[in-house]
């Protein structure tokens, strides 16, 4: 499993990336960053980026409330518990430019899923979808310490 400097390079092996971070979106702080970014500062585009996963994950236009399991009455049968949803709602964003994508990938941890990937693909050169599925796989396994 790897940690944030094994998961950065990792994410650099994707066909058309230009740059990849992990960034706390509560602080807007870059925990790590490799390659470019696009405004040639990787603090402000941690800060940016931050800015935007909080208001996909904070408005219900973009994370609305999702009913439970069993409607508002509750389990159905006796000592059945409701399902409930962990994480962020968003699992991620995804930014088209004319010159390339953002792709924004929240991960999951056992504290506060307060992390997100970002990775900065080449619109000539990436491939977003095989850039959603490794950055998938890369959130999954990732190991926070």
């Amino acid at each position: 499993m790897p940690g944030i400097d094994e998961c950065l390079l990792e994410a650099m092996l994707v066909p058309g990336a230009r740059g990849a971070s992990i960034v706390d979106w509560i602080s807007g702080l870059a925990l790590g960053a490799v390659g470019e970014s696009p405004g040639s500062d990787h603090e402000a585009t941690a800060a940016e980026t931050a800015e935007l996963a909080r208001m996909a994950t904070e408005y219900t236009t973009f994370a609305p409330k999702e009913p439970t399991a069993y409607g508002s009455e509750g389990p159905d049968r006796e000592g059945e518990a409701e399902d409930k949803v962990e994480g962020p709602p968003v699992e991620d964003l995804i930014v088209t430019t004319r010159t390339g994508y953002h792709v924004v990938r929240f991960v999951e941890t056992t504290f506060d899923s307060s992390v997100f990937l970002h990775l900065w693909l080449d619109r000539d050169l990436g491939n977003l979808a095989l850039a959603r599925l490794r950055l998938q796989n890369l959130a999954e396994r990732l190991v926070l310490g």
